[in-house]
């Protein structure tokens, strides 16, 4: 058996054992499988590269000694890919094992205010819905008059905040 049929068997392994641990339930099966699955990429690229030669940055040698450089650079993308597709199913991993871990609490984390006062309130995370539905009872009183404040209440705001310049230019319609 020669060497690049060795490496054709142990590639189509590879391969054979990642597909097959990447169809498991478990995401740690799945970061395993797909760990396999790229490093079998790797193998074929380099198996596909063709024959060794002389580094092709080196001059002096003749283009017929110089090895193609796009496969190794092929490789290196695979491997960057591979490893960023690596630490975001380790992060999966990771979550949803945080998850796993707080069973019927959820999200909810204990104020540290609250509990420094001896309040033992739970404090939760809002959902989006919360803060839609609070932003369209505030426009709601805005449009009733309920919250809103006068145009007066708007210009003495700016001239407090602009120190008097801003609001007095727009009264006097000056538009410098």
């Amino acid at each position: 058996m020669s060497a690049s049929l060795t490496l054709v068997i142990v590639m189509a392994v590879m391969y054979a054992a990642g597909v097959y641990v990447m169809l498991e339930r478990s995401l740690t099966r799945v970061l395993i499988g797909f760990l396999l699955v790229g490093n079998a990429a790797n193998l074929l690229i380099f198996i596909m590269s063709g024959r060794p030669g002389s580094a092709p940055i080196v001059t002096g040698a003749s283009v017929e000694d110089m090895v193609d450089p796009i496969p190794q650079v092929l490789m290196l993308t695979a491997i960057v890919i591979n490893f960023g597709i690596t630490a975001l199913l380790l992060a999966l991993i990771y979550r949803s094992w945080w998850l796993a871990q707080l069973g019927d609490e959820g999200d909810t984390l204990t104020d540290e205010h609250a509990t420094e006062s001896g309040d033992d309130a739970d404090a939760t995370f809002r959902s989006s819905s919360d803060d839609d539905d609070a932003v369209a009872e505030s426009i709601d009183e805005f449009e009733r008059g309920d919250g809103a404040t006068s145009d007066e209440d708007i210009v003495s705001t700016k001239t407090d905040a602009a120190g008097g310049a801003a609001a007095s230019a727009s009264n006097r319609g000056d538009t410098r």
